[in-house]
C-alpha cells in the first residue's frame, strides 16, 4: 500500500506523551494514528466520545424529575378514534 507523509505541528509535551503510552502499546505514533484514521473513516466520524465543551454542563440522570408529567389517561383511546375501535 503506497504511503503519504504529512506534517502536523503538535504540542511537544502531549507528542512525547503519546509517544511513551504508544510505545508501552508496541506501536509508534504513525501506527497509532493511522488506527485512529482509517476508524475515523470507517465510523465516518470522530470514533470515540468527545469531551464536552468547557463551561457546558452536561446533564445528569434525573435532574428533571417531577418536571415532566404524563397523564393519568395517556393510553386511552381518544375519542376522535372510537368509531374506528368499534
Amino acid at each position: 500500500m503506497p504511503t503519504s507523509n504529512i506534517n502536523i505541528p503538535i504540542d511537544t509535551e502531549v507528542k512525547s506523551q503519546a509517544q511513551d503510552v504508544f510505545a508501552a502499546l508496541g506501536m509508534d505514533m504513525a501506527t497509532a494514528i493511522n488506527i485512529f484514521l482509517k476508524q475515523a473513516v470507517r465510523q465516518q466520524g470522530i470514533p470515540f466520545a468527545m469531551p464536552p465543551e468547557p463551561g457546558k454542563k452536561t446533564p445528569k440522570p434525573g435532574s428533571m424529575k417531577g418536571m415532566i408529567w404524563m397523564a393519568d389517561d395517556f393510553d386511552a383511546p381518544l375519542e376522535d378514534f372510537k368509531e374506528y375501535m368499534e
